[in-house]
Formats: structure tokens, sequence, C-alpha cells
């Protein structure tokens, strides 16, 4: 949930009869336990802010000092300035409350902060930034690190690093993107009396990507499957650099597409028919010999742009293949070919498209201002396209609106060819049926998962092979659940 949507939450959950104190004590237990969980008994700083997130550590302070805790309570501003909840809980702390400084560290082995939450939306200054800055010992960060926006990952200005972040209900975007994610350490949620009823109000339309995203919308094969209902792919191969279509053409097969037939220009033809056992090449020319396979009604997916190079040959065959009205994944040269035609691109994408672009050829199409989520899901309603924006914290988005933040890519997934596998995995579960949200989310998550499998030493031609591992996995669980 974004902060605005999780300040509804609240709001809705106090009209609803429960006291805004009460979700405010919960909270505060919630970080009081996790921290008694994690450490023994030590000196420990709880820094509060003059909002809600200080009302919260009021409440820890509280109870980590009935624990026996050696607590040390230090408040940005005055006190009588608290209003509300914050206030309430203020008044239930019987300690001495220092004003924040850099004495306030002195002897502490651990710091609760609970100087700003997820809703910060400006940057951090003055003697909070001082302070942050300074500190040396682990940080149990309340909601969200200070400094951290939740809604777009920022830091601003400055941001406490956590060793452990206890946030409420529902993470944040900037829990999941990138830097906040690197800010927040180990991330638990706690429950504190808000009633998930409330999400059929809110209707938050983002979430975290996970199988239970789109497990349901998966295609396993029946008894009586054959190869055409599974799904019939074909991958637009360039001329010099073979390997990325080969790639892709070869993770397509094994998540799953019944039949990939790889179009190979005519010079590169021998270097395809003889590297990729198992899947059809076929020789083509130019753009009328990639129609006349278009023309092919059980054909029913195109991937073009992993090696397929930039220039007018690349736009025409993108032209050929959208025109074609199947399910399509554009990657690579077959975007950056269009940054001369951005609106003319743009106009000829239909539904069934996803684009996966880099954050450079990204850049070329659409506009770059705002957070990597706000940028995603403009983008994808500007196009009416599912885009799928790569990086450690990929974002994919639909053009209603809904998108999806992933959290599972090991870092050995920066490496070459690896953008071309995962072009091929949309691919191979868009030639099944799968819809191009969900098929843009699936491939995104099982890319993740394979590259925590291969680990240490990973290149790209190591992710397809361990993809049945990946997918009997998800099998097992799905029919676990029915």
């Amino acid at each position: 949930m974004t902060p605005a949507e999780m300040g509804e939450a609240d709001r809705l959950t106090i009209a609803g009869g429960t006291a805004g104190i009460a979700l405010m004590e919960n909270a505060g237990l919630a970080v009081a336990d996790a921290v008694s969980r994690r450490w023994p008994v030590r000196p420990v700083a709880v820094l509060c802010g003059p909002g809600n997130n200080g009302g919260d550590g009021f409440v820890v302070a509280r109870i980590l000092a009935g624990r026996g805790w050696p607590v040390r309570l230090a408040l940005l501003g005055d006190r009588a300035a608290l209003k509300g909840d914050a206030a309430l809980a203020a008044e239930r702390w019987t300690g001495p409350v220092e004003p924040l400084t850099h004495g306030c560290l002195d002897g502490a082995a651990l710091i609760v902060d609970a100087l700003f939450g997820a809703g910060l939306s400006r940057d951090i200054g003055g003697i909070a930034a001082e302070i942050l800055s300074a500190v040396e010992v682990p940080v149990v960060a309340v909601d969200m690190p200070s400094g951290i926006d939740g809604s777009t990952g920022a830091v601003r200005g400055v941001a406490s690093r956590a060793a452990l972040t206890v946030t409420f209900f529902r993470r944040k975007p900037g829990h999941l993107l990138l830097p906040g994610r690197l800010y927040c350490g180990e991330t638990i949620v706690a429950p504190i009396g808000i009633d998930a009823v409330v999400l059929e109000q809110v209707a938050p339309k983002i979430a975290a990507n996970h199988p239970d995203l789109w497990r349901g919308a998966l295609r396993w094969p029946e008894a009586d499957s054959h190869k055409y209902r599974r799904g019939d792919a074909l991958v637009v191969g360039g001329a010099e650099m073979t390997g990325a279509a080969r790639l892709a053409a070869g993770a397509a097969a094994r998540l799953g597409a019944g039949l990939v037939t790889i179009a190979a220009p005519e010079a590169a033809y021998p270097i395809y028919a003889q590297a990729m056992v198992g899947t059809l090449v076929r020789p083509i020319s130019g753009p009328s010999d990639l129609q006349a396979l278009l023309n092919d009604s059980r054909r029913n997916a195109v991937l073009i742009g992993p090696g397929a190079g930039v220039g007018a040959e690349t736009r025409a065959s993108v032209a050929a293949v959208l025109a074609a009205r199947k399910r399509t994944v554009l990657d690579a040269d077959a975007l950056s070919s269009h940054a001369s035609e951005r609106d003319k691109f743009r106009a000829a994408l239909h539904p069934d498209c996803v684009l996966t672009p880099h954050e450079g050829e990204f850049a070329r199409l659409f506009e770059t201002s705002g957070s990597k989520l706000d940028r995603a899901v403009r983008a994808a309603r500007e196009s009416g396209a599912v885009v799928l924006l790569k990086g450690a914290d990929t974002v994919i988005a639909a053009p209603d609106g809904r998108a999806a933040i992933n959290e599972n890519a090991p870092p050995e997934l920066a490496t070459g060819g690896s953008g071309d596998v995962l072009a091929g995995m949309v691919l191979a579960l868009l030639a099944q049926g799968v819809a191009p949200f969900e098929a843009a989310a699936a491939a995104c998550w099982m890319h993740g998962a394979a590259g925590r499998l291969v680990g240490p030493g990973l290149v790209a031609e190591d992710l397809a092979g361990v993809l049945p591992a990946v997918l009997g996995e998800l099998k097992r669980e799905s029919h676990e659940r029915t």
C-alpha cells in the first residue's frame, strides 16, 4: 500500500470503532516484541519524531523499559507540540524526555528510529540528519527507516540504515524499490488491528511480485495436450548477435511453449540451425519472409528485439509483427530502433504487447521523471501495453494501473544475456495463453528464482536448465492448494 492508502486504511479502521491509540499501542508492541526476540537486553536509545511515528516510539520505549531494558528517549521538537494519539502515547511514558542531540546516542548499543515514517515527503536536515549520519550501532526502524520516501524508495537527504524494519499491515513501495530496500534490512510486517476488509474499500493496485499474484493464471499440460495447444512461439533472430535470440528461444522452450521457431536471417541461418537442437529454424531475407511466418494462424506469440540490430530493417520487422496482432514481446533493439519515432511506435502497440526495457531503452521511448514505479505505470497507461521495467527492483505495470514490484532477483542476474532469457520466458507464457500482465510478472519471478538456484558463477546459459526445477516447485504448490 502507498502511504496515502495506508492512511486511508487507518482512517477507515478508526471510523469503524477502533481507537487510534489502540493501533499505536499495537504498533509499538510489535516493534518491542521484534527487538526482544532479536537482541538480548542492552542500552537502547529511542529517537522520536513529532508525529505518529514518534508516538509509536513512545510506546516502544515504555514497553522495553517495563521489560528491564535501559531506555533513553530523545524527542525531535517540543513535547507540548505533540497532538492526538502521539500526545496520549507520550503521556503514558513516565521516564525522562531528552532533546534530540548527539549526546542521546552516548552509551546506546541499539537505536530505535521512530523519527519519520513512510509518509515522509521532504528532505531531512538539521539535527535529525546529523544524528542519522552519526549512528554506528544497529538500528530498528519503526515503519520505514527515517529518510526513505515510502512511496518511491528515494533517500530524502539522508537516511538511517536499519538492521530491522517493522512495518504495519502491509509493506509500502519504499520497502521494495531501490535504494529504499537496501536501507530496510530485514523487514517484518506486523498486524496492528486493521482488518483486511478495508482493502476492498481502499483497493490498492500495487503488489509485491509473488506466485499468489499469478499462480492461478499458469497453464499446466493436460493429458490431451499437444504442442500447438501449448503455444507456437516465434523468435525473430538477428544476423550478428545470434546468441541473444538463441538464449530467448531456449528459455521459451524450457518454460513450456509447445513449439519454438527462430526466424533467422539467411546469412546467419547455419549458426542457428546447428546450435538450436529441438527448435525450428526458418531462413528469412526480410520483412516479407517474416510476414509469411506470421501468417500461420497457429503461431500465436512473437518475440522481436534480442540481437536484432538497431535501424530501419528492425523497425520494418516490428511493424509487421505488430500488424499481425499476435501476443508480442518487444525487447532490446526492437525498442531502441524507435527512439526517433516514439509516437508512431506507441500508436502501433496493442493490449497483447509486453515491453521489456532496461532503463536506457526505457528513456529512449518514455518520460523519465518520477520514481521507477511512477514511470512504469505512466508508460503502461500511455502505451496501452504491459511494461516490464528491468533492474534489481523490476516493476511490471499494466495499462489499468496495476503494478508489481519484483524483489527476488539475485545480483548474479546482472550479466549479459540474462534479459534475453527473461524475454523468452515472457514469450513462452504468452504463447500458452497467460494474460500479458500475469505472464510478465510470473516470468520475472521465475527468472529470479532460477537465478537463486544457480547462484554464484551464474551465466545466462545456466538459467534455462534450472527452469524445470522452478516449474516443478510451482506445480507442486499449485496442486497442494487444490
